[in-house]
């Protein structure tokens, strides 16, 4: 992974919370970095374990470097640790960053924020998930998440060719819009609508592989009889594989997922997945970085959605979903 050019700040220089990890904070590199006249950027991820995240910082430092940028980065602890992100936010306000990218691991508790530092002059863009409201941040960088659930929905439905479905919906957790999109946007995908009954089981898995496992297990008790799994992702999907196969079921029910990562792309290829809607986190990343430094050059602020691509990953296509690709453009263009 190629590295920015960044001062190094000594540990006693830098107000950090444990949650954190972060490069470039303090006074030290406030003023290090006006000596040398670089513009100063933040990116914040939901964790830095994730390899979604991984490629998403590797993104930003590739962009960083191509335009002799500043990168200081965070991430939370954990997924879900709002207050290590809000903390990460004041400190590269502090260290005089010029714009701050995030991927929002609460999109209503981050606001307050992001407000503050919007009122400060930071242009701050939201990655991958938006904040609620939306215009809390002044651009979301992403994929459109309702159209990536929408592909793997009309995908499952054309699948199954007039078969009843029994779905099962692995999902992410309440409150995380990201998760509620795709989830809207599969239903809308297969035909239905909230509410209705081919919908027999939904779980909230947090998109851990070991919670996707056990969601399925709890799903296969109350609905034996599901023929499709909708998973927020790809660890979720694999995690329902398992469970699956230990029942002897995973030949017969039609599991589609989101993400695009390498390990689910290679899910796809080996036919434990059967579809999933590839996304680009190096591209989100990118174009933020770009947008920060053309805001420190011309003073103007991007603004509004701008989606950043998503792509039906299948080697079983089905008549009535067009633009698919195979899993040989899917590993060309995964992450992780």
């Amino acid at each position: 992974m190629k590295r920015t050019a960044r001062t190094v700040i000594p540990l006693a220089a830098c107000t950090v919370s444990a949650a954190l990890l972060l490069t470039g904070c303090g006074d030290g590199a406030k003023g290090a970095s006006a000596a040398g006249g670089k513009v100063k950027v933040g990116l914040i991820t939901k964790t830095d374990t994730n390899p979604f995240f991984v490629k998403m910082k590797e993104g930003a430092e590739r962009a960083a470097k191509t335009e002799g940028a500043e990168l200081s980065t965070a991430a939370g602890k954990f997924d879900g640790d709002n207050e290590g992100q809000v903390t990460a936010i004041e400190n590269m306000v502090a260290a005089g960053v010029k714009g701050i990218l995030i991927t929002p691991n609460d999109s209503k508790a981050i606001v307050p924020a992001i407000e503050n530092a919007r009122k400060k002059g930071v242009l701050v863009i939201a990655l991958d998930s938006p904040t609620d409201p939306q215009d809390a941040a002044d651009a979301l960088f992403a994929t459109d998440n309702l159209k990536a659930g929408e592909l793997i929905g009309q995908y499952a439905r054309a699948a199954m060719r007039g078969k009843q479905g029994k779905i099962a919906t692995l999902d992410l957790a309440p409150g995380v819009a990201v998760g509620q999109l795709r989830h809207d946007g599969f239903l809308k995908g297969f035909g239905i609508k909230k509410g209705d009954p081919s919908v027999v089981c939904s779980q909230d898995t947090g998109g851990d592989q070991s919670k996707g496992q056990t969601a399925m297990e709890n799903c296969l008790q109350k609905a034996p009889g599901i023929n499709v799994v909708y998973t927020i992702n790809e660890p979720a999907a694999l995690g329902a594989y398992t469970a699956l196969k230990a029942r002897g079921r995973e030949k017969d029910v039609l599991i589609v997922s989101v993400d695009g990562g390498c390990t689910g792309t290679e899910a796809v290829k080996s036919g434990r997945i059967a579809a999933t809607s590839q996304q680009y986190p190096l591209v989100m990343a990118a174009k933020g970085v770009e947008a920060v430094a053309a805001y420190a050059k011309d003073g103007k602020k991007v603004s509004g959605y701008v989606d950043t691509g998503v792509r039906l990953i299948t080697d079983k296509p089905v008549t009535g979903v067009s633009g698919a690709k195979d899993t040989a453009y899917g590993l060309e263009n995964c992450w992780g």
